[in-house]
């Protein structure tokens, strides 16, 4: 499982702060070497929050981004947090969102973004495990 707190910690430059975000965004960064997530967040909602923080920082995103770059930022976050094989697993008890999501100790955001990013081969195994072939 991806640790986006083992990851921060590599990361010697940059500084987490909690704050509470005046737009109710979970969190921002700076592109460079601080990363703020509003602290009412809740564990996996800092989890998520975080890597997708994280995603932002590896590309020297400085300030906000359009939708194009956003949707890839969310997807590449949402294939850190959740690997194939878990969501598979998953699947096939459920595919509702918010019961993915508390599994996979994400948002239902994130599995939402998880699976609009499915490959072509990961959504046939998908399909297959839902008995929908």
């Amino acid at each position: 499982m991806f640790s986006p707190w083992g990851a921060l910690r590599e990361l010697t430059h940059v500084t987490l702060h909690f704050v509470v975000m005046p737009d109710g965004a979970a969190g921002r960064t700076d592109g460079v070497a601080r990363i703020w997530l509003d602290k009412r967040l809740q564990q996996a909602e800092r989890r998520c929050a975080l890597t997708h923080e994280l995603v932002h920082l590896e590309h020297g995103h400085t300030r906000c981004q359009g939708p194009r770059v956003e949707r890839r930022v969310r997807a590449e976050a949402a294939r850190r947090l959740i690997r194939f094989e878990h969501l598979e697993d998953a699947y096939r008890w459920t595919q509702h969102p918010a019961e993915l999501a508390d599994e996979l100790w994400v948002t239902s955001g994130v599995v939402l973004d998880r699976l609009e990013a499915l490959t072509d081969e990961e959504r046939a195994r998908l399909a297959v495990v839902a008995g929908q072939t």
